[in-house]
């Protein structure tokens, strides 16, 4: 069924891919964008098919964050209104940073305020040497909030200080720097690294992938105490007895691919 506002496409080797396709408004968002973009995402994670999931655009544009129209209706909102249309990007956001698989972001052009978001909320994020990247909500009156835990947890507070304060418009070079971004590379090698990288991220277990990601959310920034510690060794003992697990060890000592990546 076609979408006015991306394509989406499953390879037979179980790449998903999620191609933002608004390019005469710089695949900006709206809340029938934001919608739909939820539901794609979370029919994908729930879709047995699906490996790894890929987010792009077409047009100059990454995504310009939000659609000027979608604004001016948002200015006329009541604040339950506007609470509710908040929590529609709120959902996306968190959608796509707890997906069970694995996201790649590829980033060929600019990306402001939500779309900035998307990047963040993205696994791992390749940047096209043209890229660049925006927090521009002061400029408008407004703060960065939805998307401000993914955000800081890509560039660290002290970036976060920097470039929610200011606004500025930076490159794909600082977006590495800050760690908003993994790679940068040449516009014409985008595509062709993401695919390598994709290749690279299916040679994983998927349980192992999903559970690795689960594993991060849940240490990041605790004490190591004893708690933590059980939690690590409980983890580690359920996957070694877990049919993946034993199909990963025995692969590994029979010098076999696993039953995941097979050809």
């Amino acid at each position: 069924m076609y979408n006015p506002f991306f394509l989406e496409e499953i390879a037979p080797s179980g790449i998903a891919r999620i191609t933002l396709t608004r390019v005469d408004v710089h695949n900006a968002f709206n809340d029938a964008l934001i919608s739909e973009l939820t539901s794609a995402l979370q029919g994908l994670d729930e879709d047995p098919r699906v490996r790894m999931v890929i987010l792009a655009a077409k047009g100059r544009s990454f995504s310009a964050g939000a659609d000027l129209n979608w604004m001016k209706a948002m200015a006329g909102y009541a604040e339950k209104e506007n609470l509710e249309d908040a929590r529609g990007l709120a959902e996306l956001m968190r959608t796509l940073n707890e997906l069970s698989k694995p996201t790649l972001a590829l980033v060929q052009g600019a990306a402001f305020g939500g779309g900035v978001g998307l990047v963040a909320c993205c696994d791992i994020a390749l940047a096209s040497e043209e890229a660049s990247f925006c927090l521009s909500e002061v400029r408008l009156g407004l703060i960065p909030a939805v998307i401000s835990p993914y955000v800081i947890a890509a560039i660290g507070q002290r970036a976060a200080r920097r470039y929610f304060l200011t606004a500025e418009r930076f490159p794909a070079s600082e977006a590495y720097r800050v760690g908003l971004v993994h790679e940068v590379v040449p516009a014409e090698d985008l595509e062709t690294r993401g695919q390598r990288l994709a290749q690279v991220l299916l040679a994983g277990g998927p349980s192992a992938q999903k559970e690795s990601k689960d594993l991060i959310f849940a240490v990041s920034n605790r004490a190591i105490d004893d708690d933590v510690v059980e939690e690590t060794a409980v983890r580690i003992a359920r996957l070694r007895k877990s049919p993946e697990g034993r199909e990963g060890v025995n692969a590994f000592l029979e010098k076999r691919k696993p039953d995941w990546a097979q050809d």
